[in-house]
C-alpha cells in the first residue's frame, strides 16, 4: 500500500517598496519561505531577472534539491550495503534555457558528488549505489529533464 505523504511551506513576498507592481522594474523580488519548525529561508529571483543575488532563487532550490534527495537516498543505500561513506561534497549545476513560449525550462541537472569510502574493497559498491540512488530519489522521480550523475570515489579515512 503506498504512503501518502504532505509537504507545506508559506512564501510571503516583501518586495513592495511602496507601489505594489504599478512598474516592471519597481518592486523587488524579495520573498520569504516559511516551513513550520525550520529556519526562514530568504528567496528572491535569479539576478537575471531583477532579483537579489544574496538570496536563495528557486532554480538555485532546485538543483539543491536534487542534491539533497540523491545524498539522502545514497547514504542510506551504502548504509545498508555495508559501504562506509566518510565523506560526500556534491558540486551540482543545473542548465535552463529561456524561450518566449512556455518563459523556461530546465534542459539537465548534473550531480558531481565526490565520495570518500573507508576501504578500496568498497569502492565498486559505492559507485554502483549511485543508480539506485538517481531510482530512488523522490526529487529526480518528478522532474521532466534527465539528472546525470558524475561520481567520483576514492578511499580515505
Amino acid at each position: 500500500m503506498a504512503k501518502t505523504h504532505s509537504y507545506a511551506a508559506t512564501v510571503t513576498w516583501t518586495g513592495n517598496t511602496g507601489h505594489g507592481t504599478a512598474s516592471y522594474r519597481g518592486y523587488s523580488r524579495d520573498h520569504d519561505v516559511e516551513i513550520a519548525g525550520k529556519p526562514r529561508l530568504a528567496g528572491s529571483a535569479d539576478p537575471a531577472f531583477r532579483g537579489d543575488p544574496a538570496r536563495h532563487n528557486p532554480e538555485d532550490l532546485l538543483v539543491a534539491s536534487l542534491s539533497e534527495c540523491h545524498l539522502l537516498w545514497y547514504l542510506a543505500l551504502c548504509s545498508a550495503a555495508g559501504v562506509v561513506v566518510t565523506g560526500y561534497r556534491d558540486e551540482a549545476s543545473g542548465t535552463m534555457v529561456e524561450d518566449r513560449e512556455s518563459g523556461g525550462h530546465f534542459t539537465e541537472v548534473v550531480l558531481r558528488p565526490q565520495v570518500t569510502v573507508s576501504d578500496e574493497s568498497m569502492l565498486s559498491k559505492a559507485a554502483e549505489l549511485h543508480q539506485q540512488a538517481h531510482a530512488k530519489c523522490f526529487i529526480a522521480n518528478s522532474v521532466n529533464f534527465p539528472v546525470r550523475h558524475e561520481p567520483q570515489i576514492s578511499v580515505g579515512s
